[in-house]
C-alpha cells in the first residue's frame, strides 16, 4: 500500500467519526458515510496533476468520484482539471475531499482552497473568457479585449517571497490576487511585484479594476 493511501486512511479512521473506509485496490479508497453517497476516491501523492495523469487514474478506477492531490504542496493543470469536471469527478485537496464526503458531493466538488475565488471570477460580466492554466492560474480576456494572466495567492500574508517564488513556478503574471480573506499583502510583497512588473492585490481592488475596464 502507498504511504498517501496508508495516511489517507488513518486520517479518516481518526478524524471523521462517523466515517468507514476501506482500501480498494493500488491508490483507490472508499468512504462510506450513513446517509451519504459511497465515495471512491483515488489518492495521489504526485507534486503535478496533469491532463495525461488524471486521464489514467480514471483508465485504472473507472467508477472513480474524486481524485485527491494528497501533497500540500500539489499543483492542478487545468487540462486535467476539464478533463475531471467534464467527467463529473471531484478534485483537490485532503482537505477538499473530506468536505465533500460530508456533504455528499464528492463529484462535484473542487479544490476547496480556490473554488468561492474562481467562482467570482465567473461572475464577472467584464470578463468575456477565461483559461485556466493551473489551479490557481487564469487568463482572463476583458470585454475591451485586454488579456490578462492572474495568480491566486493563498498565503495569510504573502511576502516578497512568496511572489517571486510564484512568478518563478508558474511564470509572469500581471497581478497577484491574495485570495486569502483573512490576510493582506505585505508592503515586501507589493514592492516585489512592482519589480517583477505586476499588481498585487486583494478582490475589492481587483473588483474595482475590473469594472473599470
Amino acid at each position: 500500500m502507498n504511504w498517501q493511501v496508508n495516511y489517507a486512511l488513518k486520517y479518516i479512521q481518526e478524524n471523521h467519526k462517523d466515517a468507514s473506509v476501506q482500501h480498494v485496490r493500488g491508490d483507490a479508497i472508499r468512504i462510506m458515510m450513513p446517509y451519504k453517497p459511497d465515495v471512491m476516491a483515488v489518492i495521489s501523492a504526485a507534486y503535478t496533476i496533469s491532463t495525461e495523469l488524471a486521464m489514467q487514474y480514471h483508465a485504472d478506477f473507472p467508477d472513480m468520484d474524486f481524485l485527491c492531490g494528497y501533497r500540500k504542496e500539489c499543483v492542478w493543470e487545468g487540462g486535467a482539471i476539464r478533463y475531471l469536471e467534464d467527467g463529473t469527478i471531484g478534485w483537490g485537496s485532503a482537505g477538499t475531499l473530506g468536505s465533500a464526503v460530508y456533504k455528499g458531493d464528492a463529484r462535484s466538488a473542487a479544490h476547496k482552497d480556490y473554488f468561492f475565488s474562481y467562482r467570482l471570477i465567473r461572475q464577472m460580466r467584464s470578463i468575456t473568457n477565461l483559461d485556466r492554466e493551473f489551479d490557481r492560474v487564469f487568463t482572463m480576456t476583458l470585454t475591451n479585449g485586454r488579456t490578462v494572466r492572474v495568480g491566486m495567492i493563498m498565503e495569510y500574508e504573502p511576502t516578497a517571497d512568496a511572489i517571486r517564488t510564484f512568478w518563478d513556478r508558474f511564470g509572469p503574471i500581471d497581478i497577484a490576487w491574495n485570495i486569502n480573506p483573512n490576510g493582506n499583502p505585505t508592503q515586501n510583497a507589493i514592492e516585489a511585484g512592482a519589480d517583477l512588473g505586476c499588481e498585487v492585490m486583494k478582490w475589492e481592488e481587483l473588483k474595482m479594476l475590473l469594472r473599470n475596464r
